[in-house]
């Protein structure tokens, strides 16, 4: 991901020194007034950025699959906690209704005992 995204910048700065040396030149229009800064910038990203989405095509498709792939194991991830959590949460519940089945056998054993006496 890394590489594609320093790929793009790469493409974008030499874009903006075409433009830039082009515009100096007098091939492009310089802007008006103050505006030759943005002019060059504006006119580098319309460049690069078809620029990038053809020649750049392979290592967007890397790109892509390292994200997802980093997305599957997040997913299966976050699942494997959650089934933990559900296994914890069972084996409380298991022990909460054994405690209380327990309390009523007692109670029942103790009632019997006064009855009988």
């Amino acid at each position: 991901m890394l590489r594609y995204t320093l790929m793009r910048l790469g493409i974008f700065a030499g874009c903006l020194l075409v433009v830039w040396g082009l515009v100096y030149a007098g091939a492009f229009p310089r802007g008006f007034g103050d505006s030759n800064f943005f002019w060059v910038l504006l006119l580098s990203l319309v460049l690069s950025a078809p620029i990038s989405f053809i020649v750049l095509r392979k290592e967007r498709d890397r790109a892509s699959v390292q994200v997802s792939q980093r997305v599957d194991r997040m997913k299966a991830n976050i699942e494997a906690n959650r089934s933990q959590e559900d296994a914890a949460v069972d084996e409380a519940d298991q022990a909460q209704v054994q405690a209380q089945t327990e309390t009523q056998a007692q109670a029942q054993a103790s009632g019997q005992a006064q009855a009988s006496s």
